[in-house]
């Protein structure tokens, strides 16, 4: 693959969840994810990903060279095993460092999301760890979120009966049962309204050991910006990317070698870029108590504040 990209990038991400569970946490029995001390909601960069792979999946049809290598429910060492005897044969006594390397050179080219955020793969079949361009942090709520435990009724049930030989058994089970003892109560996790912000980094020195292209990139920004369109569920509710704000940095020198440097390692430091109320202002409108919908908030993008060296692209 060629056309490897040659700019670093920082970008903020902003989306919402409006009567849905944008990121459950397990250890919490699945409800939103919150920072206890101040009631902020959370989304991992685990959960941002997943739905980046699983937009590039369908997007991509799952073929090679946009291939995902971390895909529900599957066996990471067969991938593996895959690279080894794509690239001279699989012998599990032989973990040669050149075997490895070419194992490692063969998933990046040919697996998206290796390329994009890496991965280890030293499972099994030892292809080894590969450290991605891209990453993406927490994200993080602008105002507190209230998360709501709501009761909910089943009209049936999914009884076990164990005398039960066929459907005729069942059938008979069910009219013996009296009406209410057909239905069931279960529980929804869900936030009325949150409007939160990750930050993002790709980073072009390390583009250059996965391949990562502007192909890549284009697709990146495609997936944050539709993903939420192709991953809905009832859990979720309703899931929207509102805004990508991305700062592409270019260089200032004169030489042509001397500016390409700096396009690569950058221009300003990412928290001048990304911190929120220096480039970057999310304001809650006036007389809005709670927010419960995107429209009350207003975001302002000083254009002027942008330091020199660094394009500003902005999306949609």
């Amino acid at each position: 693959m060629s056309n490897i990209i040659q700019n670093r990038y920082d970008f903020l991400y902003i989306f919402d969840c409006e009567n849905g569970n944008p990121n459950g946490d397990p250890d919490a029995g699945n409800a939103p994810r919150v920072d206890p001390e101040d009631m902020h909601g959370l989304v991992s960069d685990v959960a941002l990903k997943r739905r980046v792979r699983n937009y590039v999946q369908v997007a991509k049809g799952n073929q090679m060279p946009y291939a995902i290598f971390i895909q529900h429910a599957t066996n990471l060492n067969t991938r593996l095993v895959q690279a080894h005897e794509q690239t001279g044969g699989y012998d599990p006594r032989v973990r040669t460092r050149p075997k490895v390397e070419s194992a490692r050179q063969w998933m990046c080219q040919n697996f998206y999301d290796v390329r994009a955020f890496g991965a280890v793969m030293s499972t099994g079949p030892n292809a080894g760890q590969v450290r991605g361009p891209v990453q993406i942090s927490f994200a993080r709520s602008l105002h507190p979120i209230l998360p709501l435990d709501v009761s909910i009724t089943r009209m049936a049930v999914a009884e076990d009966v164990r005398e039960a030989k066929s459907s005729e058994d069942y059938r008979r089970w069910e009219a013996e049962q009296d009406e209410d003892k057909l239905r069931t109560m279960g529980r929804k996790q869900l936030i009325p309204y949150g409007l939160y912000v990750a930050k993002g980094f790709v980073n072009a020195n390390l583009a250059e050991q996965t391949g990562f292209t502007e192909e890549d990139l284009s697709l990146l920004w495609d997936a944050l910006l539709h993903m939420f369109d192709h991953d809905r569920s009832s859990s979720k509710g309703m899931m929207s990317a509102r805004k990508l704000v991305i700062f592409k940095h270019v260089g200032t020198d004169s030489d042509p070698e001397q500016r390409q440097r700096q396009a690569k390692l950058g221009c300003a430091p990412a928290w001048k870029l990304l911190d929120l109320g220096r480039i970057v202002e999310i304001r809650l409108k006036e007389d809005v108590p709670s927010p419960r919908r995107f429209d009350d908030y207003e975001v302002v993008i000083h254009e002027d504040r942008v330091p020199s060296g660094v394009e500003l692209i902005v999306k949609p």
